[in-house]
């Protein structure tokens, strides 16, 4: 497989793992989509194999959910799941009252987190419910994420085709997945030109 046939494909996290302890990638079952996308591309841009986590992929010991979420608590083995998702959420509005959660805030929050405590950094929970609310008062649209393909194309889609449904969004994005093109919204914009001519 070349670079480009990756990239033009539109792969599932499950088929990414595969590919990655395929070629022997350490830790591959541990990885996000993303990071795996990562070191499948310089796999092979570079047949160099290297784990592109940021991040301690062995967390062992006592969750933090498990010892009592607290604003004080040293963020250490940290739980993404409704219970901690909704004590930030809790706590973001006892300290800003009506606060609205913009779209992709979570994960920015989890990013965030992940290259602190890689950094050394220590956090509390209370730093994670001030970030929190930090990211959602951003008045500024954030940047797209590099390999959130769905994600960006939806956003796009939405945004130029003025009247659009999600619906149709979600047709136009199958029928892109099925194209030998980037999985980008020029890519399907290009496509659909050619199909007139």
């Amino acid at each position: 497989m070349t670079l480009t046939e990756f990239d033009n494909g539109y792969w599932y996290a499950t088929e990414l793992k595969t590919f990655a302890q395929t070629i022997r990638l350490p830790s591959a079952g541990k990885l996000r989509k993303d990071e795996l996308e990562k070191a499948i591309r310089l796999f092979l841009k570079t047949g160099e194999i290297k784990n592109p986590a940021k991040r301690n992929l062995s967390m062992s010991g006592i969750k933090d959910i498990q010892r009592g979420l607290r604003l004080d608590l040293l963020v250490v083995v940290y739980t993404n799941d409704k219970e901690t998702k909704d004590f930030l959420e809790r706590e973001a509005q006892k300290l800003a009252p009506g606060l609205k959660r913009k779209s992709g805030v979570r994960y920015r929050l989890n990013r965030w987190r992940e290259e602190r405590l890689f950094k050394g950094v220590q956090l509390t929970y209370g730093d994670l419910v001030k970030e929190y609310i930090r990211l959602n008062q951003t008045r500024k649209p954030f940047a797209q994420i590099p390999h959130g393909r769905y994600i960006n194309f939806m956003s796009d889609f939405l945004t130029a085709e003025k009247g659009a449904t999600k619906e149709q969004a979600m047709k136009a994005w199958r029928k892109l997945k099925t194209l030998d093109v980037p999985k980008n919204y020029r890519s399907w914009v290009e496509s659909q030109s050619q199909k007139v001519r």
